[in-house]
């Protein structure tokens, strides 16, 4: 009898919800714990940041304090600064830009027109793909060519921030290039790891802020396919805004709490890291005695 009750349905039910809470939490953690070490990035981005400006306000009062203090600190007629102070000046605030940005996976260099950034692209600690922007910045601040995607909303960012706040519209790119990175990583991840599980086809658009697919999920020695709709509703976002998991009319009852389950996990945890969670919960509810 004891054996037995080992096997009946409710108990493995009870085992498999364990194991989904225990895969849930640990995922949470995980996440928790990347969001740290991003944030850290950030601020210590931002203090990279303030230390520019910083040293850019103190060359400012330098240049000017030279241009119109005379000998003896008697204001004498406001000349301008030689035209060397001036470039001095302006190659060190792009060298100290060009630091910044660096901490934050953009990098650049002078070019004899302008200047010339690589954005490279991380998702989850792994390196994916680098894009050029060159730019001129006489008569004034333009793209001379790019190779960022298409689908990219290059031009509505540029409009934005490129004459007024080239940091701000460096940095809206950087976030539109990775949360895209991210989205595609994951979906290539589900393909690669996850194909025995995914009914069909996995459905994407380019931009990869739309996916579709099914998958099977097991209740009762019966196989029930789970379908899903995760739309990425912000596009500097790596994780979808609305997710929809329904199962087949036919399914038991049990299965649309697993459903909800699995719909809340789809958006707080990466998609591939989802069906890793999954898979060993199956696997544990498999060999559970």
């Amino acid at each position: 009898m004891e054996e037995g009750k080992a096997y009946s349905p409710d108990g493995v039910f009870a085992h498999l919800e364990m194991l989904e809470a225990r895969a849930h939490e640990a995922a949470v953690k995980q996440e928790e714990t990347e969001q740290q070490e991003e944030k850290l990035a950030r601020l210590k981005a931002r203090a990279q940041e303030l230390r520019f400006q910083r040293d850019e306000l103190r060359a400012k009062v330098e240049l000017q304090e030279k241009g119109q203090l005379g000998k003896g600190g008697v204001v004498s007629d406001p000349a301008q600064p030689s035209a060397r102070a001036v470039l001095e000046w302006k190659i060190k605030s792009v060298e100290a830009t060009l630091q910044v940005f660096y901490l934050t996976g953009i990098s650049g260099k002078l070019t004899k027109r302008g200047v010339c950034f690589c954005i490279s692209t991380a998702y989850e600690g792994t390196y994916l793909d680098s894009y050029c922007l060159d730019l001129l910045i006489k008569p004034e601040v333009q793209i001379h060519r790019h190779s960022v995607p298409v689908f990219i909303p290059l031009e509505q960012i540029a409009k934005k921030y490129l004459q007024t706040d080239i940091r701000r519209f460096l940095s809206v790119l950087s976030d539109h290039l990775n949360a895209y990175a991210g989205r595609r990583y994951q979906a290539d991840q589900l393909q690669e790891h996850f194909s025995d599980q995914i009914e069909g086809t996995l459905q994407r658009n380019s931009l990869c802020n739309l996916l579709v697919f099914s998958y099977n999920v097991s209740s009762k020695s019966k196989t029930f396919p789970f379908k899903v709709r995760l739309l990425y509703g912000d596009l500097c976002c790596s994780l979808p805004t609305e997710v929809v998991v329904s199962c087949a009319p036919d399914a038991p009852v049990s299965l649309a709490e697993t459903a909800a389950a699995h719909s809340d996990l789809f958006r707080r945890v990466a998609l591939h890291k989802a069906f890793r969670s999954f898979s060993s919960a199956d696997e544990s509810v498999d060999g559970a005695p």
